[in-house]
């Protein structure tokens, strides 16, 4: 009778069960799993916070025109920061952006930041938008822009518009892995001639929320409630590893509240955590709000990203900022922002800046997201054709 080895494939069979992404990840593109993953193997092993990921900082803006651009560089010499602008929202999701940053200003009534005197100081004497902008710019609800009235043209004008160009595309691609949306409650004022926006209180954030709910359903979002589940914190659920799997999470979008610790106050209110609300918050790790923090220089807070990813945190860092790195062609901060393993690195250059070089910030190989480096150091070496 001729011999089997069977017994030893059934021995191997088990040991490849017990190392962690060994037996089907090699090549593997997490949202594309025709590469040779098993996605059933991936949606149930990853949880979101085992990912990294690269989009985009303060998405929606547009470039200001020269002139404009010229005035305000010769009241401001920190103006060279601003000199950069985005394609839409739809194309940089397409290019593999998974971190989106919106700037919202309150307008509960409409019309409030309808008339802009512009970095020249002299107004328009015709609308600066299109007059779809235009007439978005007159109705109540939240307005995305970077610096009112001086640096205020946005891809989308009305966080409405926003939120529904990244549900749209969302629905078209529903395997792609949780986007997070970082958000700034803007109220401060641009500079002299511009106005005085309206500030953010407890209600305008209650409105906030309720605006989200408006475009994104439950089924839509991860949210700080579904996170904390039953344990008595938020900051408990996530050391205890209580993020969503990656299969939960796939088509999905979660907030945070990229502010300052009053505005975070305002934000909570008087919750334990932050049940009920949409959006995590930026905070520190004591807080028993905490699930997520924004540590945005990647080389001089690297310890830290560190032991946050490994506790369970989620980090976002930056590549670049104020253009610095793109016209020096410095990639020094962006290898250290994918070395942290930081989960999501924010970016002004998805694309290279013709004027400046070739500096840009993509994943190995191109892909929208991969196992993070330090949370799935298995999957990450078998991705990436190496051997951990």
């Amino acid at each position: 009778m001729k011999k089997t080895n069977r017994p030893h494939r059934y021995i191997l069979a088990f040991a490849l069960m017990l190392l962690p992404w060994a037996p089907v990840l090699a090549a593997c593109d997490l949202e594309v799993p025709a590469r040779g993953c098993d996605p059933v193997s991936l949606d149930s092993t990853l949880h979101m916070n085992d990912l990294q990921a690269v989009g985009t900082h303060n998405s929606y803006k547009q470039p200001m025109p020269p002139a404009e651009l010229a005035a305000h560089r010769a009241r401001d010499p920190r103006a060279d920061g601003i000199d950069y602008g985005h394609r839409p929202l739809g194309e940089q999701l397409d290019r593999g952006a998974r971190t989106l940053e919106l700037d919202v200003y309150y307008d509960p009534h409409g019309g409030y930041y309808t008339h802009p005197p512009g970095a020249l100081r002299k107004g328009y004497t015709r609308s600066p938008w299109s007059p779809v902008a235009t007439r978005q710019m007159q109705q109540p609800g939240f307005k995305v822009m970077h610096m009112a009235d001086i640096d205020f043209r946005s891809s989308c004008q009305t966080f409405v518009t926003c939120l529904m160009i990244i549900h749209d595309w969302s629905r078209r691609h529903p395997r792609h892995v949780p986007i997070m949306l970082l958000i700034n409650a803007k109220d401060g004022r641009s500079g002299p001639g511009a106005v005085t926006p309206l500030r953010f209180t407890e209600a305008a954030f209650d409105a906030l929320d309720a605006e989200i709910r408006t475009v994104l359903g439950a089924a839509d979002l991860v949210t700080p409630d579904d996170v904390q589940g039953d344990y008595p914190t938020l900051r408990e659920a996530v050391r205890a590893g209580r993020w969503p799997t990656l299969g939960a999470a796939r088509g999905k979008e979660f907030f945070v509240l990229d502010e300052d610790p009053p505005k975070v106050a305002l934000y909570r209110g008087a919750r334990h955590s932050l049940e009920g609300r949409v959006m995590f918050i930026n905070t520190d790790e004591a807080s028993p709000a905490a699930a997520y923090l924004t540590l945005n220089d990647p080389q001089a807070e690297a310890a830290r990203i560190g032991r946050d990813v490994a506790a369970g945190y989620m980090i976002r860092t930056r590549a670049d900022a104020n253009t610095v790195e793109a016209r020096r062609n410095d990639p020094r901060r962006r290898e250290a922002a994918f070395a942290s393993g930081a989960q999501y690195i924010s970016t002004d250059y998805l694309w290279p800046d013709p004027r400046f070089g070739d500096y840009r910030v993509q994943l190995p190989g191109g892909e929208a997201a991969r196992c993070n480096p330090l949370r799935a150091p298995r999957c990450h070496a078998a991705a990436a054709g190496k051997h951990p």
